[in-house]
């Protein structure tokens, strides 16, 4: 997903110049949908992130919460482009950048879900086809 044209009026205002080749390649990497949740920010800011039992609310790694005597995580990873270029890869990376920042807060990973969501919110689910376990 290119930057749009107020992005590129931002980076130039900020920068007081044209940026170089380079650089332009960096914003678009750094501001894409991949890396910076441009459509879905708004919404996640909406979720709860602080209580007593948060030990590490959203940021970097994975957040950690207390669950009696355990500390928990929840990871979810949001990879809207590159799974709708390529979903299986695209779902693949983002299962893996939750094990990674799991594994990064000295926890193991016991479950994982991946989802791949197409189309309108209420069409209904496809049907299973395979219900195969790890």
């Amino acid at each position: 997903m290119p930057l749009n044209d107020n992005e590129k009026s931002i980076i130039r205002r900020f920068l007081g110049r044209e940026p170089t080749q380079a650089e332009w390649l960096v914003f678009e990497a750094e501001w894409s949908e991949h890396c910076s949740y441009k459509s879905s920010r708004r919404f996640l800011k909406l979720l709860p992130s602080k209580a007593p039992h948060v030990i590490r609310g959203p940021g970097l790694d994975a957040p950690l919460i207390r669950v009696g005597n355990l500390v928990v995580s929840f990871k979810i990873e949001s990879h809207n482009h590159p799974s709708a270029v390529d979903p299986y890869d695209g779902a693949a990376t983002g299962v893996g950048g939750i094990v990674r920042d799991i594994l990064t807060t000295g926890l193991r990973p016991i479950a994982l879900m991946d989802n791949l969501h197409f189309g309108p919110l209420n069409d209904p689910p496809l049907p299973v086809v395979n219900e195969e376990c790890c």
